[in-house]
């Protein structure tokens, strides 16, 4: 059982969360998700500015002044900083959770890659989940609030031809765990690995791809927004006891072999 607040509290009193890469699919679903449960939400976009605000109206539909949107560009520890720093302003200086969800994906194979891609997958990834952690602590220290990142079980099985991806997202899985001794006992740092979940939008995999891996899941299906959703709320709320894991939400997919 959860000690979520009502959601008939005054916002004074509800928890703020900042959730990274949130106007889209699995960062949608998180915002969403905390929204229900009494959290208000800070939805940051990139450049999906339309999606962030449809999906800020209906939180603030359900819930008035509830929820805004933030654009920021962070591969740049400076806009990493200026995001933190207006989300916590919005609610007078006060924020309880960060979810570094913020993503980049896209195949490397060996013999292509060049600084550009490093750029893009390890600021996307790693630097942008550093700088958003740094900037938060003050913050979060005085809530006694937590972080969760948004990891991937492949850092463990890498997939092929992903190798800058996997080596950032396997860097977050360190920075988790140096972030929890670092900032123990305030503030908990853990994160979620999502195994396989609806598939991407630009054909990065093939359909053989696709079928191979939904064939090995033992649970038998794709996994969803809701899925790591609810994997980030306990990993905030759930049990104040947990810091440094990363919790693989994957169906076991990581179990087997391929």
């Amino acid at each position: 059982m959860t000690d979520s607040p009502s959601i008939a509290d005054s916002p004074a009193a509800r928890p703020v969360a900042l959730v990274t890469g949130a106007a889209r699919r699995i960062g949608a679903a998180i915002a969403s998700h905390l929204h229900a449960g009494g959290y208000d939400v800070v939805v940051h976009y990139r450049s999906s500015s339309e999606e962030a605000t449809d999906l800020v109206e209906t939180l603030n539909r359900a819930r008035a002044g509830s929820a805004i949107a933030i654009g920021a560009d962070l591969s740049r520890a400076a806009d990493c900083a200026a995001l933190i720093e207006r989300a916590a302003a919005w609610r007078g200086g006060r924020l309880d959770a960060l979810v570094n969800n913020a993503s980049s994906f896209r195949r490397t194979p060996l013999g292509t890659i060049d600084e550009a891609a490093w750029h893009d997958l390890v600021d996307g990834n790693l630097k942008a989940a550093l700088f958003c952690s740094q900037a938060a602590a003050p913050w979060l220290r005085a809530a006694g609030g937590a972080i969760v990142n948004l990891c991937d079980v492949h850092t463990e099985r890498p997939l092929r031809e992903f190798s800058v991806y996997s080596a950032a997202k396997a860097g977050i899985v360190a920075l988790t765990r140096a972030l929890a001794l670092e900032l123990a006992p305030a503030v908990r740092v853990n994160a979620v690995s999502p195994g396989s979940l609806d598939w991407p939008e630009d054909g990065i995999f093939t359909e053989a791809e696709r079928r191979a891996t939904e064939a090995a899941i033992p649970l038998a299906r794709l996994g969803t927004g809701e899925d790591i959703a609810r994997a980030v709320e306990f990993l905030l709320r759930g049990n104040r006891y947990v810091t440094g894991h990363a919790l693989a939400v994957d169906g076991g997919a990581s179990l087997v072999s391929r």
